[in-house]
């Protein structure tokens, strides 16, 4: 029996674990790379998205329906990352996926030099991103990471389209700052 998310909720409101199970299966995995995106420990994301996902099934209750379940589900595992973040100073930069620049490195063919620089230039932007402020970082990330739209970010970090607009803007701005920077100090050497 397949049953739609709207009913999901409203058996996981009443307290069914199973139904909850069902309901985040096609979440988690978003939830944990978001995670793993902001605070670039495994173990670490692994431990934020699930307490972000006890939280959802602690809160669901107050789940109102105006935005979509995956929305507020992403914004719970954002603002659970932003309070690990004030928790722990040392965990300030956000990495590019492993597993999205893998699934990259795809269309390069079998060239050891091809994958070499690959590698390098990888590493460069995830250097860049590192160097962005954290508001920054988090757009370039859900954006330009992760695929996320305008509006979803916007719902997800609780700003206004404009905002989210403009710190996109102003991060992809700053990240070609850096990496422009990071090529003439190269090219020095």
């Amino acid at each position: 029996m397949d049953l739609n998310e709207n009913q999901l909720i409203k058996r996981c409101i009443d307290g069914d674990i199973d139904a909850f199970e069902k309901l985040i299966d096609k979440y988690k995995q978003t939830a944990y790379n978001i995670a793993l995106g902001i605070v670039k420990n495994p173990d670490d994301a692994m431990d934020i998205s699930q307490e972000a996902l006890i939280k959802v099934y602690r809160y669901i209750k107050n789940f109102n329906q105006k935005s979509s379940f995956s929305t507020w589900l992403y914004r719970i595992v954002m603002n659970t990352c932003l309070d690990y973040m004030k928790k722990n100073e040392k965990n300030k930069v956000i990495p590019i996926n492993e597993e999205i620049i893998n699934k990259q490195d795809d269309y390069i063919e079998n060239n050891p030099e091809k994958i070499l620089d690959k590698k390098i230039e990888t590493q460069q932007i995830r250097d860049a991103i590192d160097k962005l402020s954290p508001i920054q970082k988090t757009a370039i990330i859900l954006r330009d990471i992760q695929g996320f739209s305008y509006e979803e970010i916007a719902n997800i970090t609780d700003s206004s389209l404009g905002t989210v607009k403009s710190r996109i803007k102003r991060g992809r701005e700053n990240l070609k700052e850096i990496l422009t920077q990071s090529m003439k100090e190269e090219y020095l050497y």
